[in-house]
């Protein structure tokens, strides 16, 4: 008998329909529980060892298998790169377009701003970053994207939390969406935020004494997170662990931290998740799961509690009973979850980066700080916001802070609908997860010059009338400044719902550290590596910001 005619070789051709129309199932259904990818990676190959000749029984599966998968490997390979693949005329890198594990493998280690850009530069404006990913650096995209019409989010936000039992504001679409933010818009409403307003500037107040007394050289951006961390709880749950009188002795800050980037891998491939919430008690997830239940544990006591003033748990939990609908316990815990980590995580990191800024930048330390004189000269109390929104260099460093480092360089991850959508000039295929990058759009020369890459608050200036280009030693001609390019908060119906207060955390902050404080970098500090050392973890990560404290020779102490 030849080999031709050997039953192994017989069986190949059915072992390879097998295989291919488990590739369809793959691609058609895109099953993410564990149990359905052991019955369609694993049982096909037993049976079909039956019709194998392999000495021994253990052998011919394991010899159907290989086959199997290899046949099934190759098929997935051939297809996504082949001329028949959806997304076959977006260019990008071979491996992206393969496998998402080559785009995690960046992403794991917190670059993938960088990697984008890096990809932009070379291929475009649209970039094919996985078998079924877009990337798209064009700031026309942004309203079809995420617009009132835009593109609904993909499975990124509940991988990242193990697909938690109930979904929060970040992770939904459409009308369930529309429903969950009218309680966030009640706790960040102009009277809820006027009631918050003596809680930060309390800790405003309490955050510059703490900084005031340190000596030698320290870590500032340390004290905006314990800061940024004691508002947040205070404001969600009326009470917290008082990070900035205590530190973070329950290592809370820590937990939240890896949990952010335990979590990174999800972003990129969801069904990973799945696999990690079995084995949670073996240990992996940990971090993810030890944060929730931390969380878990605020919402009860501030349930069990009750209300004591409107706080925003006090709207998230429909304390004054304007919805018909009663929220669960997993409900409210999700909505705390998420306000710790987007309340105190996204503020710490954007007031570091804008001190380290102006720390680099001397004169624009020195004008900031003059500026806040003027508003608010000695006697008058910085942390009065009266003046805040309309102190326009004020107000251009922390815009120029948020254009280089978005809270989410990545910006907020989409799937085109059943059907296909026309976002902007680009059509979008059914099923293909879409993100438009905000460090790489803030970073195009096309929508901010002169000196794109540079801090350089004098574009706001100019944008808004306060100064000419010829004051700002430019050419006109070179000014390049479009507004519809910026969207630090994200954009349409999903941006960021605690926007107002993350602004007014950080002007009370800058003012208030100004008016009494001169910092100064620490002696030995690398200036040059700071960019390089932040992390993309789906919300930017800091560096660590070591500095030296004085207090001002004048002003009010």
């Amino acid at each position: 008998m030849s080999v031709l005619e050997s039953p192994e070789m017989k069986s190949i051709p059915i072992v390879a329909i097998a295989s291919i129309m488990a590739h369809w199932t793959f691609r058609r259904y895109e099953p993410k529980e564990p149990l359905v990818h052991l019955v369609i990676l694993g049982i096909p190959p037993v049976l079909l060892s039956a019709f194998t000749s392999y000495d021994g029984t253990l052998l011919s599966i394991w010899g159907t298998s290989l086959v199997y998968w290899a046949i099934l490997a190759s098929s997935v390979v051939i297809y996504r790169l082949s001329p028949f693949h959806p997304l076959a005329q977006y260019p990008g890198p071979l491996l992206h377009k393969v496998s998402r594990l080559a785009f995690t493998r960046v992403a794991l280690g917190g670059f993938q701003h960088m990697h984008l850009d890096q990809l932009h530069e070379r291929y475009g404006d649209v970039v094919r970053v996985g078998p079924n990913a877009l990337s798209i650096r064009d700031p026309a995209a942004i309203p079809g994207m995420l617009g009132t019409s835009g593109l609904p989010k993909n499975e990124t936000y509940k991988a990242r939390g193990l697909y938690p039992p109930v979904v929060s504001l970040i992770s939904t679409s459409g009308e369930h969406h529309s429903a969950l933010r009218k309680r966030w818009n009640r706790g960040f409403n102009s009277t809820a935020l006027k009631e918050y307003e003596l809680i930060v500037a309390g800790f405003v107040q309490e955050l510059v004494d703490t900084v005031g007394r340190q000596t030698g050289s320290f870590d500032l951006g340390t004290y905006f997170s314990w800061f940024t961390f004691d508002v947040i709880s205070r404001i969600a749950f009326g009470e917290g662990p008082h990070m900035l009188a205590n530190g973070d002795v329950d290592g809370v800050w820590g937990i939240m931290q890896d949990s952010q980037e335990a979590g990174q891998v999800f972003s990129y491939m969801p069904w990973g998740a799945m696999y990690v919430k079995q084995l949670v008690p073996l240990g992996l997830g940990k971090d993810i799961h030890r944060f929730r239940e931390y969380c878990t544990g605020r919402a009860k006591r501030r349930v069990e509690r009750g209300s004591i003033s409107k706080d925003l748990f006090y709207h998230l939990n429909d304390e004054d009973g304007l919805e018909k609908h009663k929220r669960s316990l997993p409900e409210v815990i999700n909505d705390g979850i998420l306000a710790l980590i987007a309340g105190s995580d996204t503020t710490a990191n954007v007031l570091t980066n804008l001190f380290y800024f102006l720390l680099a930048n001397p004169a624009e330390y020195k004008r900031l700080q003059a500026e806040i004189d003027k508003y608010y000269p000695a006697g008058e109390n910085a942390l009065d916001t009266k003046h805040h929104q309309t102190m326009p260099i004020l107000n251009a460093a922390i815009n120029e802070a948020l254009r280089l480092f978005p809270v989410v360089p990545g910006g907020s991850q989409r799937v085109s609908p059943p059907g296909g959508k026309v976002v902007g000039p680009y059509y979008i295929p059914e099923g293909t997860g879409t993100i438009i990058p905000t460090y790489c759009v803030n970073r195009d020369a096309r929508n901010f010059a002169p000196y794109t890459s540079s801090f350089w608050p004098n574009r706001w200036l100019i944008a808004i009338g306060e100064m000419t280009s010829q004051e700002a030693g430019i050419n006109e001609s070179t000014f390049v400044h479009d507004t519809n390019a910026f969207m630090p908060f994200s954009f349409g119906p999903s941006n960021c719902v605690g926007k107002n207060l993350a602004l007014q955390e950080m002007r009370m902050v800058v003012c208030h550290m100004l008016q009494r404080l001169e910092l100064r970098f620490a002696p030995g500090y690398d200036i040059d590596s700071y960019e390089s050392k932040l992390k993309d973890y789906f919300v930017i990560k800091r560096a660590d910001l070591l500095v030296e404290i004085g207090v001002r020779s004048r002003g009010p102490v």
